[in-house]
């Protein structure tokens, strides 16, 4: 039949759904073709529907929501972990949910390797392996101090660390500097190249920022306000995750004055400032903290199914919602699919590993990506495919977030809020957009791509806010 006369005769109609509307149309005697088709959705229905009566969840949604909207971010210290969260001696903070060294994966075995002997506490890689298997190193996720920390995440009590304060709600959220590209800690390197470039951070890098800032604020200037950065990114081309250049940039363009002002030698403040110039992801570790503050703002919520924590620790992919406080959900963390440094491939890849999920937990990082269509490039896929990615998004968050505008979008704000009952009823799972460490400790990074949660955390988390809502 030809276009012109596609209305010429009765028609045909195809009906997949509700079966109401078949009825209808047979009321009114057309012939209807009924298609058994429903969304691929998961979970219990008794969970499903159990979470979409309680009667709580619309109004704690909303207030859960209001609190990321309205949480603020600013720079306001740099202090090492010791002193700013109380890290003690010999205890490591990792990314994602719990671990044991037994269930530690190749790159984090090998940041907690690096960190062992950074910190004195180990003369060589076997005796770190010694005393790690030992249990005589206390192992804590980094989500449980209010700190998250890219990849590894390993932060040890001499790393130097960002201190982010929410002036909205008083919080406060930290994370470790970020070292750079190529073979690096967070990546699970540990060795020379590494430990002199960790000793830098500590004894130049570290001081150097802290005085510029604490500096500046003592001056009497406003501190740096980092939400503003990184909104400020999605305008110019980052996603916030794996694009940071803008952002470290503009960072560097901030700070410049202060560390120039500083009392350090001016051989160390070339070096701080050539470091910092050089640093694509320099801005990633202030961005992180940022995400974790607006989150943090919303957990203790009862009766809300939003997402606040999605991290992986290179094992298992863990995830909280703001309805069950710190409980965890976790799964078998899935390996990334992208474009690979090199001559590695597939099969050096390691299993999804990191806390910057948190930016995609926030509405940025993989939710942006329309925002950031060069981080293809990076990651794999095309430019179709990100704007696709971040409409997806729309569909299992509860809000748009105005302050993160996506100008390809008609500056829509970026979409926020995962809701876990969105994510069953609809079965698409939050996308990531994440660098890939070596599975063998001391490789360092080996590409980069896209990743998402295991279904079974969404569906452990459905079946726990679904039973407190049955709960006179």
């Amino acid at each position: 039949m030809t276009l012109g006369g596609l209305l010429s005769g009765p028609p045909s109609i195809v009906a997949a759904g509700v079966g109401v509307f078949s009825d209808a149309l047979r009321a009114q005697g057309t012939d209807v073709h009924d298609v058994d088709w429903r969304p691929p959705g998961f979970g219990d229905p008794a969970d499903l529907a159990a979470l979409a009566l309680d009667p709580r969840r619309n109004s704690a949604n909303r207030v859960a929501v209001e609190r990321i909207l309205a949480a603020g971010s600013q720079l306001v210290d740099v202090r090492p972990a010791r002193e700013v969260i109380g890290l003690q001696d010999r205890t490591l903070l990792h990314s994602g949910p719990p671990l044991t060294w037994e269930t530690a994966s190749g790159p984090m075995r090998g940041a907690l390797i690096g960190a062992c002997l950074f910190e004195g506490w180990a003369d060589d890689v076997e005796d770190a392996e010694r005393i790690l298997a030992a249990g005589e190193i206390t192992l804590d996720p980094c989500h449980h101090h209010r700190t998250v920390g890219p990849m590894a995440g390993v932060t040890s009590p001499s790393m130097w660390m960002w201190c982010l304060s929410d002036p909205v709600h008083g919080g406060q959220a930290f994370c470790n500097l970020n070292e750079g590209l190529g073979k690096v800690l967070r990546m699970g390197a540990f060795n020379a190249e590494v430990q002199t470039r960790l000793a830098w951070m500590r004894d130049v890098l570290g001081p150097i920022l802290s005085e510029a800032v604490r500096g500046s604020i003592d001056a009497g200037n406003d501190p740096l306000d980092v939400k503003a950065v990184l909104a400020q990114m999605l305008q110019m081309g980052d996603e916030g995750h794996n694009r940071n250049r803008a952002g470290s940039l503009m960072t560097l363009r901030e700070l410049s004055p202060a560390i120039v002002a500083t009392k350090a030698a001016s051989s160390d403040i070339a070096a701080v400032l050539k470091f910092i110039g050089g640093n694509e992801h320099f801005f990633l570790n202030l961005g992180m903290p940022t995400a974790k503050l607006a989150m943090d703002a919303a957990r203790g919520v009862p009766g809300s199914s939003m997402v606040t924590v999605m991290s992986r620790n290179g094992t298992e992919f863990g995830i909280q919602t703001a309805g069950t406080g710190d409980r965890w959900f976790t799964g078998p963390a899935n390996t990334p699919v992208g474009l690979f440094l090199g001559d590695y491939g597939p099969e050096d890849a390691n299993p999804d590993i990191g806390d910057s999920a948190i930016m995609e937990t926030y509405g940025v990082g993989g939710f942006s990506m329309a925002a950031a269509p060069a981080i293809v490039r990076f990651v794999g896929g095309t430019v179709p495919d990100a704007l696709a990615t971040t409409e997806r998004m729309y569909q299992v968050t509860l809000a748009e977030n105005p302050a993160m505008a996506i100008p390809i979008m008609g500056f829509r704000g970026s979409p926020t809020g995962i809701d876990v009952l969105k994510v069953a009823r609809t079965g698409w799972l939050p996308q990531i957009n994440t660098g890939m460490a070596g599975r063998i400790a001391g490789t360092g990074q080996v590409g980069a791509g896209l990743v998402q949660p295991p279904q079974e955390c969404f569906e452990q988390a459905l079946a726990a806010l679904a039973e407190e809502a049955r709960i006179p």
